[in-house]
């Protein structure tokens, strides 16, 4: 995984909810299948976490684990703009998080801080009461009370801008804090409900980072002042790039098993050298080097035969002989070349075996990331301001092919998310791709030309018997604007659609054909009491606007806003992705469909750098089906420290392909990624973290409720409608859930692929020896 490939800030354990965007590995800031409300239903396709668990009586005491994290962290204050993954990995390791995640993603109470946090009252305003645990004391003495949560309340509240936080979500619904019957309870009243309240307060710091805007702001950068967690920090060396953990003396909970925590910043294309060197015990690492050390077991077992991989390794037993002959021959000067490239391959071959060896004490952990890949779509101009054309995109595209590309060769399962706000094992998900529809090159077709991208579009008007001219084509869509006006004044059934038709709030589907299939899978997607349109025979020629305008005229509403009725739906509606019934769908002439004489090109930006090698052949494969339906795009290679930056950040793009995490608290966090922009005073958008720039405002009113909607099944289901909402407009499609490969030192235990679940780093440590380990009565 590559630098460009997340949010640059990880949340590691809690997923940290930062401003940061994920693009093909690395995360800034981290799987919901059935609609029901049991646990048990959203299991299926959670991959669980692969950490060689072992009992704490089955590992020593001491040792040190070497780490390898993407950089020296920028700050130590979480809360901060520039905090990166290292920032989050070390708060998790050394500050409180009252909550943490389990393996499915679900928060749960930390016994080490909390005896129990709930809700006491829901009405007139929602309280929650915190009850601390008596032994819980910073790293200084004090003990941790209502004073640090008043503080930092006050800092993130967003009431005083002379405290710079990059995030203020939740905290500014507080009201007050207050102590409760003792200094072990704290008190907290919401001006307004608040649904994702646990997320709140975690990291928590003490008073000393978070009173005052000086603390806050450079105070923490570098240092803190008291810790509380297992560990805490000893050293941050910059020039080694390293920052040094050791226990915490005062910690009241398991002891840590490690005496030292070494995060070492390790480039990634660098990190298999360090494995090899010694230098590290547990990393991050790509495909490449996973393979490389699966390889390594395989070699151990060759008997001193040459390696199956690795230089010379493809040199046949025949190329062999004839490069001895050669070295051996007659003519002096090509037998001095043949000898000196059989040194060097023999001298490579002695440092890779001797690398191999090395790695033979490490071992691969697998599971998949709480993050998804997706492919963006800019819609705020150019083609893609059309949903159509986007949604012609997203049909054309094979998601199960690209996951599989990705996901098949390391042995994890390749089944596309059907979700943009959880993933598969998380209580919020819920399969509402059904809202867009599956990969259907005929329908895409379709949607192009409903959008005015046709194969004759894009030749010359001018050329002879190319199209028929200008004239004619000006008469043939005179034409069927007639036809279909004609039948956009009656419905289905012949009748007037006008206001005496209903509509429920959920709006009505676009149904592309009369397909049984089809029609099963848009019920089975359609909020009940939905209307079905699926138009007529004789009505296979109307286009989808005047589709749009008859479904205004439906509901009584007169008139229609761009951001939802003119997309295919009146204000509560679910756009449809299909095309009307009869709507042509040619083959595209000449490879390429058109405009005015103007081919369908779309600019897809890639990052070029050593990690993103996944992104990039994701790309080519996008491009490749997109030919298919006659959309031609040109392959921008960027590099990867300006790919989010300068071209994702800042709207330069037609596509790209990128990720995103799957939070616990969907209303919260994933809100600012589906917003709807917004203009600016000074005349620029506003699009908080939507770089695909389409949003609606309904879905921002779905977010709205489901955050403060305190009834959980009430606010899971709020969001599988704002869900359903987001694959309808079709900016962003979930691809693929991202892999995680760690190599791990195969003496060590309880640390690797995490998937959801928070680390509890007092766990982690080097195993016993068999004859050591205790004998279960």
């Amino acid at each position: 995984m590559s630098q460009v490939e997340a949010l640059r800030g990880r949340t590691c354990s809690r997923r940290l909810r930062s401003v940061a965007l994920l693009t093909s590995g690395v995360l800034a800031l981290p799987v919901l299948a059935g609609c029901g409300s049991g646990d048990d239903e959203n299991t299926a396709g959670l991959v669980a976490q692969d950490i060689a668990p072992a009992e704490r009586d089955r590992t020593k005491d001491g040792g040190t684990v070497r780490w390898a994290v993407d950089s020296v962290p920028a700050t130590l204050n979480a809360f901060q703009a520039d905090a990166d993954a290292t920032t989050s990995r070390i708060a998790d390791a050394v500050l409180p998080a009252l909550f943490v995640l389990d393996e499915r993603g679900r928060p749960e109470r930390n016994p080490d801080y909390l005896e129990s946090a709930e809700i006491i009252e829901r009405e007139p305003k929602q309280v929650v009461l915190y009850k601390l645990n008596q032994q819980a004391v910073w790293s200084d003495g004090r003990e941790i009370g209502a004073a640090d949560f008043l503080a930092q309340w006050r800092a993130l509240s967003g009431k005083d801008s002379a405290f710079w936080t990059a995030r203020n979500a939740g905290y500014e619904r507080i009201e007050r804090i207050e102590r409760g019957k003792s200094d072990l309870e704290v008190k907290v009243t919401f001006g307004r409900p608040y649904a994702d309240w646990k997320g709140l307060f975690t990291p928590l710091y003490p008073k000393e980072v978070t009173a005052t805007p000086a603390t806050f702001n450079d105070g923490a950068r570098a240092r803190l002042v008291a810790t509380a967690g297992p560990f805490t920090i000893k050293k941050i060396d910059r020039k080694a790039a390293t920052t040094t953990l050791v226990r915490n003396p005062r910690w009241w909970g398991h002891r840590a098993k490690l005496d030292t925590l070494v995060f070492a910043a390790v480039p990634r294309a660098e990190r298999i050298t360090a494995l090899t060197s010694g230098t590290l015990d547990v990393a991050d690492i790509d495909r490449s080097a996973a393979e490389r050390i699966s390889y390594a077991a395989k070699d151990a077992g060759r008997g001193g035969r040459p390696l199956a991989h690795g230089p010379g390794s493809e040199i046949t037993p025949a190329a062999a002989l004839a490069s001895w002959a050669q070295a051996h021959g007659s003519d002096e000067s090509l037998a001095e070349s043949a000898r000196k490239t059989r040194e060097r391959t023999a001298k490579a071959q002695a440092e890779y075996a001797a690398e191999q060896s090395v790695l033979r004490g490490f071992q691969v952990r697998r599971s998949l990331e709480p993050a998804y890949t997706q492919l963006a779509m800019n819609g705020e101009s150019g083609p893609l301001a059309d949903d159509r054309v986007r949604r012609a995109v997203a049909r054309a595209i094979d998601r199960k092919e690209l996951a599989e590309t990705v996901l098949t060769p390391l042995g994890l399962p390749a089944e596309p998310p059907g979700s943009h706000v959880a993933l598969a094992g998380q209580r919020a998900y819920s399969d509402n791709s059904g809202a867009l529809g599956d990969q259907n090159t005929q329908e895409a077709q379709a949607l192009l030309a409903d959008a005015g991208w046709t194969p004759q579009g894009a030749l010359k008007s001018s050329e002879p018997g190319k199209a028929g001219g200008e004239a004619a084509t000006k008469e043939n869509e005179n034409k069927g604007t007639a036809k279909r006006e004609a039948t956009a004044e009656k419905g289905e059934d012949g009748k007037s659609a006008g206001a005496g038709d209903t509509a429920s709030d959920e709006g009505l589907y676009i149904v592309g054909d009369d397909k049984p299939a089809d029609r099963a899978r848009l019920r089975d997607h359609t909020p009940s009491g939905t209307h079905v349109l699926a138009p007529a025979p004789a009505a296979a020629a109307q286009s989808l606007a005047l589709q749009r305008q008859a479904r205004v005229q439906a509901d009584g509403t007169g008139s229609a806003d761009r951001s939802d009725t003119a997309a295919g739906r009146n204000n509560d509606g679910v756009a449809g992705a299909y095309a009307p019934r009869g709507t042509a769908a040619p083959q595209p002439a000449g490879g390429a469909v058109g405009k005015d004489g103007k081919p369908l090109t779309l600019r897809f930006v890639l990052p070029s750098g050593p990690g993103s090698e996944a992104l990039r052949t994701v790309g080519e494969k996008i491009s490749q089906m997109l030919q298919r339906i006659g959309i031609r795009t040109e392959i921008s290679k960027v590099a990867d420290d300006s790919y989010f930056k300068d071209h994702i950040a800042s709207g330069d793009f037609d596509l790209a392909v990128y990720s995103w995490p799957a939070s616990a608290y969907p209303a919260t966090d994933a809100r600012p990624i589906y917003a709807k922009p917004r203009p600016a005073s000074d005349g620029s958008l506003l699009v908080e973290q939507n770089y695909t720039r389409v949003g609606t405002d309904h879905i921002d009113q779905l977010f709205d409720q489901a955050a403060a909607e305190l009834d959980e099944d009430a606010a899971r289901d709020l969001m599988r409608r704002a869900d359903a909402r987001i694959w309808a407009e079709a900016g962003s499609i979930p691809l693929y859930q991202r892999p995680e490969l760690v190599a791990v030192r195969s003496t060590l235990a309880n640390v690797g692929a995490f998937g959801f679940a928070t680390p509890v780093y007092q766990d982690i440590g080097y195993k016993k020896p068999k004859a050591e380990a205790p004998r279960r009565q």
